[in-house]
């Protein structure tokens, strides 16, 4: 039996970030769209050449974006919100264009942007299409075309990947009460026809839809929707054949619906869910293609492949040809381990990076097909390698595991909040922001010259403190309430943790998207975790020094160091999340005992980490709670616990939320209009909050009028004495006039609504 090797996407961003590069490079005007598409070209030729010599058999195209594929998307079907064709009317030149696409992905002066959620349950934002029962679509295949040409002139006939139908209208913002955007399949799917028989045209043999949307659960009518959609795809003439693909999840009840459409292949995750159980409970799909991601396209750890070859030895029964895969794009995870120089050689073994996926994808493939002794020698250092992970002695340490601690405040949050009205002092509508102030140039070269040893210890807390004193008087003059000390010291919100907590393990060049040009890189948790020394308290009682306002002691909560790391996989999260708890505690109790009287305990990835089927959704909210309170249940009641969330649809997880039992949450709101307060109050939300009223993730700066307008939406909905005031997430990637100026009219626009 023949196989092939193939994967569903690859990191856009080039090994060196050279994507992030030249396109801030174009919005800061010093490169024209000439030079930024043909550094996008680049990228992509570089991309195709380095698979094609890796041995990939089936390469994609298409999976490559300036900012996001849904949005993408969105252009290809001409979803395009009407202020961002006002805000960019002329579109007649590439300029035009690209002007145009980065409106919608980050607003202008006069168009706020389209609204950014997570991808599922990764780290990754896509941007949300706004969609309603008179919008129009119209098809530009032209991205999706050039992609597929400029590949086919190097010789390779490329897969195109497209997101689906399904799945795109079911990620849309509805505009029109309850009008599900799911009712616009009659009008898309003749564009995704057009579009198919346009790229037949041109060549292509096959063309993959993603529909990720279908592994999570779904309703019979919105199944009834996917068998109808893909019978007349299929039946479309003159068309590539299908490969609809899913990943992160089991397909459940969509794959028998899927199994009896008439497209050519399906593309289906092995290393989540159980979709092998299910392939066999339906007799396989012998008339199609399975493509078998058995490597997984969203953790780092080196696969074991002597068990993927078992998996994909009983696939073998159960299609008409298996392929080898990831699971999912491999955009989730950084390039190359072999970039990361100062890495311990044995750990780097255990690790597998994009590059390294596709070798263990074309080693599965060559033992797939000649047989286990073909790949004798790499399945034995594979297992040599997987055996010294198992037996390190950084992996497991006794005193860890056997820490046992309560996980409740001493007091229901009534008392609590009274005894922190007497010591705080507040006024109503308290103001304040979630944390970070903007990373400059200078604290950026300062970190990187305190790494290279051109700045020594005490020159770069210096540095750092000058910083803090400038923050901490600029908050003063502006007139906030509660003060930050602008986090100058962090290089990232949770790898600085994870740089200081035992456990983890720092990358130098472990960059992954996260969103636009916004790359972070996710330490890795490679054993059990605990602290060794004090990590924040320094910095928050310096600032606290310099100011009679409480200065907030700011640190990133358990669930949200999981979520935005690579976790280990040998041992259940929750008892991973419970480590690094107590760890938090550890240092929460210190921040008080150093004088500290406001605690932020961030968890902005609390809904997004939540599981797409509802029946393991539980057991998840039981930890991701548990281990918030273990790490904040260990101070007085005077002392006030805050948490943050971001960007996220937090319906599912409300009752969590309130069993958190922060004394105040702050939470994304002002891209959705403030539409969460209605929802914390609807679930009867007891503590306070404190709702966006900036969103940061755009560069304009909101009038005073604007933000009263959301203060005003929100006091409507909540009780006022229990409202805080601040931005939506933290500052630092904005700049610092814009960060005065919308601060100064944040006071402002308090002051009158106090008033």
């Amino acid at each position: 039996m023949t196989s092939s090797s193939t994967l569903h996407g690859y990191p856009r961003q080039g090994p060196d970030r050279q994507l992030k590069k030249a396109i801030e490079a174009y919005w800061a005007g010093r490169v024209d769209a000439d030079a930024l598409l043909g550094a996008a070209r680049e990228l992509r030729l570089n991309n195709l050449a380095e698979l094609r010599a890796a041995g990939i058999d089936e390469i994609p195209s298409n999976y490559f974006s300036l900012y996001d594929h849904v949005l993408d998307t969105a252009w290809l079907l001409g979803a395009i919100p009407r202020r961002h064709i006002d805000a960019v009317p002329d579109v007649s030149t590439e300029k035009g264009r690209l002007d145009r696409y980065f409106a919608m992905a980050r607003g202008t002066a006069d168009a706020p942007p389209l609204e950014m959620t997570k991808w599922f349950d990764t780290n990754y934002h896509y941007l949300v299409p706004e969609l309603g029962p008179d919008t129009t679509f119209s098809l530009d295949a032209s991205k999706p075309l050039e992609e597929f040409t400029e590949a086919l002139e190097q010789g390779v006939v490329t897969r195109p990947v497209l997101v689906g139908p399904v799945t795109f209208l079911l990620l849309a913002k509805n505009l029109d009460g309850d009008f599900p955007p799911l009712d616009l399949l009659d009008k898309i799917v003749p564009l995704y026809v057009d579009l198919l028989r346009q790229l037949r045209e041109a060549g292509a043999d096959w063309v993959q839809l993603d529909e990720p949307a279908l592994v999570a659960d779904q309703p019979s009518d919105v199944l009834d929707k996917v068998a109808e959609t893909y019978e007349t795809l299929a039946a479309a003439t003159n068309r590539p054949k299908i490969l609809v693909a899913s990943y992160f999840d089991g397909l459940g009840d969509a794959l028998p619906v899927l199994a009896r459409t008439p497209v050519e292949g399906l593309a289906m995750d092995f290393t989540a869910g159980d979709n092998l159980k299910g392939l066999a409970a339906i007799g396989g799909i012998q008339d199609k293609r399975l493509v078998a991601g058995v490597v997984n396209g969203r953790n780092i750890w080196a696969a074991n492949l002597s068990e993927a070859l078992g998996v994909l030895g009983t696939l073998l029964g159960l299609a008409a040809s298996v392929d080898v895969a990831a699971s999912s794009s491999l955009l989730h995870v950084p390039y190359d381990v072999t970039l990361e120089t100062d890495l311990d050689p044995e750990i780097a073994g255990w690790l597998s990076f994009a590059r390294q996926k596709v070798q263990e994808i074309v080693t599965l493939r060559r033992g797939l097909t000649e047989g286990r002794a073909a790949i004798g020698t790499v399945l034995h250092v594979n297992e040599t390698r997987l055996a010294s992970r198992a037996s390190s002695p950084i992996v497991k340490v006794p005193a860890v595991r056997e820490r046992v601690i309560p996980d409740v405040r001493r007091s229901a949050y009534d008392q609590r909040a009274k005894a922190q009205r007497e010591q705080l002092t507040l006024p109503q509508l308290p103001t304040t922001t979630i944390g970070s102030f903007p990373q400059t140039a200078e604290l950026r070269k300062a970190r990187a010259a305190l790494r290279n040893g051109q700045l020594d210890q005490d020159a770069y807390r210096a540095a750092m403190r000058a910083e803090i004193r400038a923050v901490i008087a600029e908050q003063e003059r502006i007139g906030l309430d509660v003060l930050v000390h602008g986090e100058p010291e962090r290089n990232d919100m949770v790898q600085y943790f994870g740089e200081q907590l035992a456990g983890f393990l720092a990358t130098q060049q472990g960059w992954v998207q996260s969103y636009g040009t916004r790359y972070v890189r996710p330490p890795i948790i490679v054993g059990d975790v605990f602290r060794p020394a004090p990590m924040t308290v320094e910095w928050a009682t310096y600032a606290q020094s310099l100011t009679d306002k409480p200065v907030k002691g700011m640190l990133t909560g358990p669930v949200t160091m999981l979520a935005w790391s690579f976790v280990r996989d040998d041992q259940p999260a929750g008892d991973t999340a419970r480590q690094v708890a107590l760890a938090l505690r550890d240092e929460v109790v210190d921040l008080e005992s150093a004088g500290v009287k406001v605690i932020q305990v961030d968890e902005p990835a609390l809904r997004e980490t939540l599981p797409l089927r509802a029946a393991d959704r539980a057991a998840y909210l039981e930890w991701a709670v548990t281990a918030f309170r273990l790490a904040t249940s260990g101070v007085r009641d005077e002392t006030q616990i805050h948490t943050h969330m971001c960007y996220a649809e937090f319906g599912d997880v409300l009752e969590a939320i309130i069993d958190m039992d922060a004394d105040v949450i702050s939470l994304e709101a002002a891209r959705s209009n403030m539409a969460i307060v209605a929802d914390l109050a609807a679930a009867g939300y007891p503590n306070e909050a404190g709702p966006g009223v900036w969103d940061i993730h755009s560069p304009r700066v909101p009038s005073v009028e604007e933000i009263a307008g959301h203060l005003v939406k929100a006091m409507a909905a909540f009780p006022a004495e229990r409202l805080w005031v601040n931005p939506d997430c933290g500052l630092k990637t904005r700049g610092y006039p814009e960060v005065k100026a919308t601060l100064e009219n944040l006071v402002e626009a308090t002051g009158q609504l106090r008033a």
